[in-house]
């Protein structure tokens, strides 16, 4: 035999006089435990209609929490809108201002508005932050230095299994985007060259112009975007996880060196595939200009590659592997350190990994300069 339900700590009463208004009476506690209760007989009453208003009666409620009060606010304004007429009588003066407070539209803010920050604290709070990431930039470079040092004197402690698992990750697995952009590359610069060399009946330049600012410019630039953009974006992530989850601590407790069991593994993989993947650009923006050759101009693919092997020097192909390497070197080393250095859970990783790629990419166009600059006075 099941127990009755013990009865609410409240009165809730409706009456409908002949003449007047309806009249809901409430009484007792009407508190935040008892919301479900108070909300099911709060519709209930408010159900039937009152076509000459309803008046709540407040004289017998002796607590009014603030859950009761915005129900009870609620409930009077949606009566308030489906045509009814809704007056609370009898309440005290705390609760009447309580529910008043609830009842009142556009209630201001009672805490003050925050004071802007003064643009010297800002610039201050800025030139901090600068000079403690670049703190901690020399202090990561200089761990990584020890730990290559450490690795190549003895070699049986890096992670070799790591750095083949992130050889396949950047290398093999970059060639279908490495392969597209550098084919829709080379056709494209072939068409906008043979556009203007064709007025001179120069159209064999084009090989040329393709293949030297190929090889010595844009396959390992474009490169080394698409592998900051891809493996960069990854290294952050990876090890910003690896950090807010304390794996990193974990590793120095065992006894590991963070730098050389993670991020020397990540470097070696990149400053190997970076200069695979420039030279397999290499040679796919070479097809695509040999594609728009053979579609659009009078040329025999013999006479193509025979150009083009007259045009390219070996320096140039050399050159641009050495910039892919050190491209390679750059973004690992940027990405691994914004990793290892990511606070703040999920969303500090989330701007590691956004300041990797961005810092990657910024630095990968400086370098490109300084090689430029280089070249150019070495006669290179």
């Amino acid at each position: 035999m099941t127990e009755p339900a013990p009865a609410p700590p409240f009165l809730l009463r409706r009456d409908d006089p002949p003449e007047g208004p309806a009249r809901l009476a409430l009484g007792g506690r009407l508190e935040l435990a008892q919301a479900a209760t108070l909300w099911a007989g709060l519709g209930a009453a408010l159900a039937r209609p009152a076509p000459r208003g309803l008046e709540v009666d407040l004289a017998g409620v002796e607590v009014l929490d603030g859950a009761a009060a915005a129900m009870l606010a609620h409930a009077a304004e949606a009566a308030r809108c489906a045509g009814g007429e809704v007056r609370f009588t009898g309440a005290a003066p705390d609760v009447a201002e309580l529910l008043a407070w609830h009842a009142r539209a556009g209630r201001p803010c009672l805490r003050p508005a925050p004071a802007g920050e003064p643009i010297l604290t800002h610039v201050g709070r800025a030139t901090l932050a600068i000079g403690r990431e670049t703190r901690e930039g020399l202090d990561f470079l200089g761990q990584a230095v020890r730990a290559a040092t450490a690795a190549v004197r003895f070699p049986r402690t890096v992670n070799w299994r790591d750095a083949a698992a992130v050889l396949e990750r950047a290398g093999a697995d970059g060639v279908p985007i490495v392969v597209s952009i550098a084919f829709l590359t080379g056709m494209i610069m072939a068409f906008q060259s043979a556009m203007q060399l064709k007025q001179f009946g120069a159209e064999i330049f084009t090989a040329d112009l393709v293949g030297i600012s190929m090889t010595r410019e844009l396959a390992p630039l474009m490169t080394a975007i698409i592998v900051a953009g891809r493996s960069g974006a990854a290294f952050a992530a990876e090890l910003g996880t690896m950090r807010v989850s304390e794996e990193v601590d974990a590793l120095r407790t065992l006894g590991l060196c963070p730098y050389r069991y993670l991020v020397f593994p990540r470097v070696a993989a990149l400053v190997v595939a970076m200069p695979l993947l420039a030279a397999l650009a290499d040679l796919v923006a070479v097809a695509g200009g040999l594609f728009v050759a053979l579609l659009t101009l009078d040329l025999t693919g013999r006479a193509y590659l025979v150009q083009t092997q007259q045009a390219i020097d070996p320096v140039d192909v050399v050159s641009g592997l050495l910039k892919a390497g050190v491209f390679g070197l750059i973004v690992a080393l940027i990405a691994c350190e914004r990793g290892l250095h990511a606070r703040g859970g999920a969303e500090g990783v989330g701007r590691a990994t956004t300041s990797a790629v961005v810092t990657c990419l910024f630095a990968i166009v400086a370098v490109d300069a300084v090689f430029a600059v280089l070249f150019h006075v070495y006669g290179v």
